[in-house]
């Protein structure tokens, strides 16, 4: 046998085990499985949508009095700012008169006869307060009353038209399964079959129930809850919601079973969803504002999925715009630190590598090569330390002023798996000495229930570069939760700030 060819035959193959091992999942029973091979579509938000709506009826009905105004009424008495203002009245009460009758509102949406009368009777409200108003402010003669009445019927004819597409597209959305939150039960008992008959009784619900799971194997863990299946152990829920989308855990427990439910909560916790303790069937009764309720089921909210609805829109918006900024604007930057890779050692410019991303997945980040390349490490299993040999004269360079980072940004503006700002994504395979960051800290990956981030709130704080001491790792988790319980706009603007004066402390990157 030719030594060298077995030599590289056994490095290939610890190379293979070394992936197999970082790849590994937590096997999942054959029931679970099933469910998570279903084709699953990403959900639309029911606030957000609503919220799309309402600007929608306020844009068309104003659109539509002024065109009936410029086409009409201001050719023969000339233009005046006071119809404009009018019209914009007009479709702001109507938005408030259609939310005071129940109007936006999903379950309404998919209906047809109960939203068009609520609609219609509210757009005629809203006319019969506008001509009330102005016969007593005297302008009744000031008012084109052919142009009132055609505003009211054509105003009327697009809000049906706008209705019935709507309808239209809900009811798709519905069958797609992107308006249903997609929910587990945790209890696999009397306990949890009471709950998901109730839940089910519920009219036009959006809960799909996929399966409850439940930490006891013995005879009190029915194999079937009331129609659903059970679909493993607790510790499986971290594996199958890393498989499949869930919104929303409920636990089928007692309130009596605290040191139960503590203890599930502890590795629940990490994961990006809703998490509620069902009260339905406790005897101990709280003040009515203590629960939040899935239909006319009480719940006791015990975690909330971080960045959700309308701050994910505004996130989304953040990281695409500001980033496409920023990318234009460093593009000189790059193509000159491109150049300088290229023209420095042989091998790519870029480099591709494994990294945690949202909710525990595998990501493929983009950085500007730094080491040789036939000593690039993509599992990143060796950390780079001060003086490495692997490291390039560029990469020196470029790793100290982060500028390796700046392909990331393609990430954030094209991939859509990272921001602007969060959690750095770290390596797979990251270490301190012999163990995984995740085994070194509790509660690591919760530090995954938000989208990782080319700068984050531990990066400004000090906390970058090499992680050679638990405290490195503990701190970098602890200000990346806080960063995830206190996020806004702002929050992420003065941490984007802040970055290139960290930058500036750079003693811990190498």
């Amino acid at each position: 046998m030719d030594p060298i060819n077995a030599r590289s035959r056994t490095d290939a193959a610890a190379s293979n085990g070394l992936a197999v091992r970082v790849e590994r999942r937590r096997r999942l029973s054959p029931a679970a499985l099933a469910v998570t091979n279903q084709k699953v579509r990403p959900a639309y938000s029911p606030i957000v949508i609503t919220g799309v709506v309402r600007a929608a009826d306020f844009v068309l009905l104003s659109l539509i009095g002024v065109a009936l105004y410029l086409g009409y009424a201001a050719r023969i008495d000339g233009f005046n700012w006071r119809y404009i203002e009018a019209i914009l009245a007009v479709a702001a009460a109507a938005v408030v008169c259609f939310q005071a009758a129940d109007i936006y509102d999903i379950q309404v949406f998919r209906g047809q006869l109960r939203q068009m009368g609520r609609m219609i009777s509210s757009w005629a409200f809203v006319f019969l307060l506008f001509i009330g108003i102005s016969f007593f402010v005297k302008l009744g003669d000031a008012v084109s009353r052919l142009w009132l009445a055609s505003f009211f019927f054509v105003g009327l004819a697009g809000l049906i038209a706008g209705r019935l597409l709507l309808r239209a597209v809900i009811r798709r959305w519905a069958r797609d399964g992107r308006l249903d939150r997609r929910t587990v039960i945790v209890g696999s008992d009397e306990n949890g079959e009471n709950l998901i008959n109730a839940l089910r009784a519920q009219d036009d619900s959006d809960i799909e129930i996929l399966g409850v799971f439940d930490d006891r194997n013995d005879s009190r863990a029915l194999d079937t809850c009331a129609g659903s299946p059970k679909l493993g152990k607790v510790d499986d829920v971290l594996e199958f919601a890393r498989r499949t989308r869930i919104d929303l855990v409920l636990f089928a427990l007692p309130i009596s079973a605290e040191t139960r439910i503590l203890e599930m909560l502890k590795k629940l916790w990490v994961l990006p969803v809703d998490i509620r303790l069902s009260a339905h069937t406790n005897k101990l009764r709280f003040r009515p504002r203590a629960y939040s309720y899935l239909g006319e089921v009480p719940m006791l909210d015990v975690f909330e999925a971080p960045i959700t609805d309308w701050d994910l829109v505004l996130k989304w918006l953040f990281d695409r715009m500001v980033g496409a900024f920023i990318l234009l604007l460093v593009s000189p930057v790059m193509a000159l630190v491109a150049l300088a890779v290229k023209l420095d050692s042989p091998g790519p410019v870029l480099f591709r590598q494994k990294r945690f991303g949202f909710n525990n997945e595998r990501i493929d980040v983009f950085k500007f090569r730094s080491l040789f390349h036939d000593q690039a490490d993509p599992l990143a299993s060796k950390v780079v330390t001060r003086n490495d040999s692997r490291v390039t004269r560029v990469g020196r360079i470029i790793r100290k002023a982060s500028l390796d980072e700046l392909p990331q940004l393609f990430n954030v503006v094209f991939k859509g798996n990272l921001s602007l700002v969060g959690p750095r994504p770290h390596a797979i395979q990251g270490k301190l000495q012999s163990r995984l960051f995740a085994e070194t800290v509790d509660g690591y990956f919760a530090r995954h229930r938000v989208k990782p981030g080319i700068t984050g709130w531990a990066q400004v704080n000090g906390w970058r570069g090499e992680i050679d001491n638990e405290e490195k790792i503990q701190k970098r988790v602890e200000f990346d939760l806080y960063y995830i319980e206190n996020w806004s706009v702002l929050f992420d603007a003065y941490i984007l700030l802040k970055t290139p004066l960290a930058l500036l402390k750079s003693e811990n990157a190498y």
